[in-house]
């Protein structure tokens, strides 16, 4: 998959991390297995409105494009746009959740930069 793609139980611990999410974390499956999601990886300034998506998505809430920053194992922040999504067993009991990112990171920093641009050109006129 081109899109990081999480899951956590329903006690928000990392019970998927593919590879994409991987790749922009910098923190392999084998180190996001078993941790709590918001407490390890989200930024301080986004954890209870992550923690708030999870828990919506834990009482069947769906919730679609919540942009958030995921912090990498080096510092690095990357903002995530996210899709939460309640998992369920086969007998319709609620699991934990899955959540299906877009990294938006670059999209930000180029929208930014077109404001500024755009707010230069209109102090020359």
């Amino acid at each position: 998959a081109n899109a990081p793609i999480f899951g956590v139980d329903l006690n928000g611990m990392v019970t998927e991390w593919n590879r994409k999410a991987a790749e922009i974390s910098g923190f392999t499956l084998r180190e996001t297995m078993g941790k709590n999601l918001v407490a390890n990886f989200i930024q301080p300034d986004y954890r209870k409105s992550v923690s708030d998506v999870l828990k919506d998505a834990l009482i069947g809430k769906e919730t679609a494009n919540f942009e958030f920053v995921l912090k990498s194992k080096h510092g690095e922040a990357f903002t995530v746009l996210l899709n939460a999504t309640t998992r369920r067993d086969g007998k319709g009991n609620v699991t934990g959740v899955v959540g299906v990112g877009q990294d938006i990171t670059e999209l930000n920093q180029v929208l930014a930069m077109s404001r500024r641009v755009a707010d230069d050109l209109t102090r020359l006129i």
